[in-house]
């Protein structure tokens, strides 16, 4: 079996949390695309991870966890991330943690030339998370990068860094204005954690098709969500890399393999973290509340989310991108302080209503068109199957499903891994 754990919207839609539960049947966690630009919460009996770049099975000991060559990987960032789960208990080893030898290096000037791009814009930004993100995967296109493999040889990474650092020296320094980044810093930075990543680097696609072979079952990890994609979302407000589920068996190392199923993760509400178009976004005292009731604050950058209705025009679009077979909602429980659910059923784009997602210029022009149902005022944490849900709940439950035209299967009404229902 070979499945996608994807994003319907904005990100943030709980992935980590459904991976982490989800994982306990499958074998291998891979993560496809990005970097540590977002952050998958999860909790379990060893505590509360917010994990940047490590696959969401790594808190699970029989599962092994693959960093594909779709990744953008900052070295010092995940040097870090091991460190806590390590100090917490949670075991890391080349055993349970292969790292793709084409999976791309984010380095410091990276990060660097990420922030001056981002000041520069000034108000114009694109609300970038300054980790480098863009600059890097526009790097790997220009083939102007360095890739894990290389790490393996001190005489092919110092070459490689030395061809690259004459380039890039040129954009910083010329452009930018700042001071030519160091080659003895970036050498000395590739050394160490070259030295630390060695036995965790391999070619992750022989691994994986030899484990399917063997009859392993396998689950990729997206991170952010079908809008924030850099074809199919609110483009340049995007990420730099592929979100969706067609493309996890590429990002993965694995394109000779095709996908079993394509499970979407949605949220009972809307988050949006960053800039650009976000049709059904509320503001004021509703979005406080709304938005203190579900913690919505960035996982990689604690910035508070910008919170909505759910939103059908683009779940709907989410659900038809990623080519989903089921449905995970998550946070339902969220919304049990309502006695009525605001819910955005179409947009307004200057005077015709659509219910269809619209390219980003007609998306910048639309207003949300609200409906609300009623909502079932009551704490649902403790229900574990669809019978012990209110009337209203699963009446909202269906609403939801109906509106986006695929099934619910998972419905998780609080953050621990057992607080969850099946529907079907």
């Amino acid at each position: 079996m070979l499945t996608s754990i994807v994003g319907i919207n904005w990100g943030d839609e709980g992935k980590g949390r459904m991976v982490d539960l989800l994982s306990q049947d499958y074998d291998i966690v891979s993560r496809y695309q990005g970097g540590n630009n977002a952050g998958h919460t999860v909790i379990n009996e060893l505590g509360k991870f917010i994990l940047n770049l490590l696959p969401s099975g790594i808190l699970r000991e029989d599962v092994v966890n693959v960093m594909g060559p779709g990744m953008v990987i900052d070295l010092e960032h995940l040097s870090g991330e091991i460190k806590r789960l390590t100090d917490a208990g949670v075991k890391v080893t080349p055993e349970n943690l292969k790292i793709s030898n084409k999976a791309i290096v984010c380095m410091p000037y990276h990060r660097q030339q990420d922030i001056l791009e981002e000041d520069r814009l000034g108000d114009a930004k694109y609300g970038s998370t300054r980790r480098g993100i863009s600059p890097v995967y526009g790097d790997k296109y220009m083939k102007k990068c360095i890739r894990m493999g290389d790490l393996l040889s001190k005489e092919t990474y110092t070459k490689e860094l030395s061809r690259i650092l004459e380039w890039k020296n040129l954009t910083i320094t010329k452009v930018y204005g700042a001071d030519e980044v160091s080659f003895d810093e970036m050498l000395s930075w590739l050394d160490k954690y070259a030295e630390e990543f060695k036995d965790f680097i391999c070619d992750t696609g022989i691994y994986i098709t030899n484990a399917v072979k063997n009859g392993k079952k396998v689950m990729f990890e997206a991170q952010l969500g079908a809008l924030r994609d850099i074809d199919y979302g609110i483009y340049p407000y995007t990420s730099s890399s592929s979100t969706i589920a067609a493309y996890a068996p590429i990002g993965a190392g694995v394109p000779n393999l095709k996908l079993t199923n394509s499970i979407g993760i949605m949220k009972a509400y809307s988050t949006c973290v960053g800039e650009g178009p976000f049709t059904a976004e509320m503001f004021g005292e509703e979005a406080e509340k709304l938005r203190e009731a579900g913690g919505e604050y960035g996982a990689a950058t604690g910035r508070p989310r910008r919170v909505g209705p759910f939103d059908i025009p683009a779940s709907r679009y989410g659900v038809t991108v990623q080519g989903c077979d089921e449905l995970a909602l998550t946070k339902l429980d969220v919304l049990s302080y309502l006695e009525e659910i605001p819910v955005c059923v179409a947009y307004d784009v200057e005077g015709t209503i659509t219910t269809e997602f619209p390219y980003s210029t007609e998306l910048e022009k639309a207003k949300p068109v609200v409906e609300y149902v009623k909502g079932w005022n009551c704490d649902i944490s403790k229900c574990r199957k669809p019978e012990d849900l209110p009337k209203e709940a699963y009446d909202y439950i269906k609403y939801i499903e109906k509106a986006v035209n695929s099934k619910i299967k998972y419905v998780s009404v609080g953050a621990s891994r057992d607080e969850y229902i099946v529907m079907y």
